[in-house]
């Protein structure tokens, strides 16, 4: 019999609410820090990977299903199937500007630096708003990019607006509203 594979976030926001998810749907791991976990009742093998890798385990079906943001999803152009919106890990990608910033308007962001983890989503926003500006692309802490003048704004994710507001920056626009999603491969032939 052939082993069902779920890729889910080994680390993170995400880990915890995942393996709960599996849990309400019957499913019993032994949880331990390792990267692959056997289902305790089932031919299951739990994936523990880096979120960003999770699309590309599923389009490519090393994985059957996996459980991802879908602001990662989105971000990796990934072709899997949405089948299912989880009701956790809710966040919004926002662009951010310095509270001091001449910058109020969308608009004003025409030449500006932008700098972000998210540059495919960024790059999408800005051409449908018909906005010319550079992307600087910075994996972790985008945050600080204003105040060491690298960026003139940022395109974050954000739960509660927190480390923003610690970092001096306000939100500008929200350009898009994300959470956890359950999706498949094309070539899965598993039902969860």
């Amino acid at each position: 019999m052939k082993t069902m594979k779920i890729a889910i976030q080994g680390k993170g926001r995400l880990n915890q609410a995942s393996l709960g998810f599996l849990r309400d749907e019957g499913l019993s791991f032994n949880i331990q820090d390792t990267l692959v976990l056997r289902c305790e009742d089932r031919p299951i093998d739990l994936l523990c990977v880096r979120d960003d890798d999770i699309p590309q385990y599923v389009a490519c079906g090393a994985a059957d299903y996996g459980i991802v943001g879908e602001n990662v999803l989105l971000e990796k152009g990934s072709s899997s199937k949405i089948l299912k919106r989880l009701e956790f890990g809710q966040c919004s990608i926002v662009i951010a500007v310095p509270n001091e910033s001449s910058i109020k308007i969308i608009n004003d962001l025409e030449g500006a630096r932008i700098a972000t983890s998210y540059p495919e989503i960024l790059k999408r926003f800005l051409q449908n708003e018909g906005i010319n500006a550079a992307i600087i692309t910075i994996q972790g802490s985008v945050e600080v990019a204003p105040s060491l003048n690298l960026a003139d704004a940022v395109c974050d994710i954000t739960q509660t607006g927190n480390t923003l507001k610690e970092n001096g920056l306000i939100p500008l626009i929200t350009i898009l509203e994300s959470q956890a999603v359950l999706i498949s491969s094309s070539r899965n032939t598993f039902e969860l």
